[in-house]
């Protein structure tokens, strides 16, 4: 028997605030910039939903670790730059979450210090504080499913009464790995046909959430 939803978990980057398109923009120039040209569409397949570890991890194995640590400090540098030029919530997304009422939290591949910078700047922070979980306190990140579990466990509800919310690949292969039914959002850079999967509905208006999640 299908359990009852009791936990929303939110993606952050492309769910909550609008960062992946800052995110790959950034990305696209520091490999024109350092070595690597990238084009948007290889951004999002490579880059997309995993963690800052993992990221370093295929730039030091194309460029060497000097680059990597390079790209690394340009990447906080510039992205922190482009944030708090012009970063908002997904569109939509306040709306959702005024109308949900299971309780929530976050689960990303971004580190703390990074998601108090952009939800601070979206005025979100407050709305999940004490209840955000990074990669950064599990072993392994997306698409491993171990974030997600982490945060289950944290909010103590069975991951079979977890759903998740999440942009890219990485993100519903972890939430299928966890054994929870999730909700890919295809109104950002990933598309749909790569969100697709067991146990995932696709949506693309963020305001249709609060419904979808009701009727599962």
């Amino acid at each position: 028997m299908i359990k009852p939803i009791e936990l929303v978990i939110f993606d952050c980057d492309g769910v909550l605030v609008d960062s992946e398109r800052i995110a790959a923009r950034v990305q696209v120039a520091l490999g024109a910039e350092l070595g690597w040209p990238l084009t948007e569409d290889e951004v999002v397949d490579r880059f997309i939903g995993r963690s800052h570890a993992a990221i370093r991890e295929q730039v030091a194995a194309r460029l060497g670790e000097d680059t990597a640590a390079t790209w690394s400090e340009r990447f906080e540098q510039l992205h922190r730059e482009a944030v708090d030029a012009d970063l908002a919530p997904v569109e939509g997304l306040p709306e959702a979450l005024d109308a949900l009422t299971l309780p929530t939290c976050i689960a990303s591949s971004g580190s703390h210090d990074k998601m108090r910078h952009t939800l601070g700047r979206t005025g979100l922070y407050e709305r999940f504080a004490g209840r955000i979980f990074s990669a950064t306190e599990v072993s392994h990140g997306k698409p491993a499913p171990d974030l997600f579990l982490h945060a289950a466990r944290q909010m103590g509800v069975d991951p079979a009464a977890c759903v998740v919310v999440e942009d890219s690949q990485p993100g519903v292969r972890a939430a299928r790995a966890a054994g929870m039914r999730s909700f890919g959002y295809a109104g950002g850079l990933t598309p749909a046909a790569r969100l697709e999967g067991p146990d995932t509905v696709i949506f693309y208006d963020m305001r249709k959430l609060p419904m979808l999640i009701a009727a599962r």
